[in-house]
């Protein structure tokens, strides 16, 4: 199974960059989804990677209010939107995130990008594995 969501993982990082979308924004989705499923495993695991691509500890910090601060650019904060609305599945859908900041390629690397890190944040919550410092 992890052969698998690994492939599908992979698929999904290699169809945002395609559609232009930065490193560090494919981590912070993949950041955000795991703070909303509450998987520690699948936020230190990105966390560290979004580290390694030059993000900043302040715009992570932030993270989990990106809304609330001017930290994020209108295409961070319009990918950041979708990807709590596929990740909560709100219905009736909230589209505040569809500024017209994201190509319709770009929203649907970013549905796709939230959509397998909730099942990358099942596996692991399911797991059982406790992060340890």
């Amino acid at each position: 199974m992890y052969t698998q969501l690994s492939g599908l993982s992979g698929a999904a990082e290699a169809a945002a960059a395609s559609a232009g979308l930065e490193p560090t924004l494919i981590e912070l989705v993949q950041i955000r989804v795991s703070q909303l499923n509450g998987c520690a495993f699948c936020i230190r695991l990105h966390t560290r990677d979004a580290l390694k691509l030059g993000e900043s500890s302040d715009r992570l910090a932030v993270l989990p209010a990106w809304w609330e601060s001017q930290y994020f650019s209108p295409v961070e904060s319009a990918a950041l939107g979708l990807a709590e609305e596929v990740t909560r599945l709100t219905v009736p859908p909230r589209t505040d995130w569809d500024t017209g900041a994201l190509t319709d390629e770009q929203a649907s690397a970013v549905s796709w990008l939230a959509l397998v890190m909730g099942a990358w944040n099942r596996v692991a919550i399911r797991s059982g594995y406790r992060v340890s410092p």
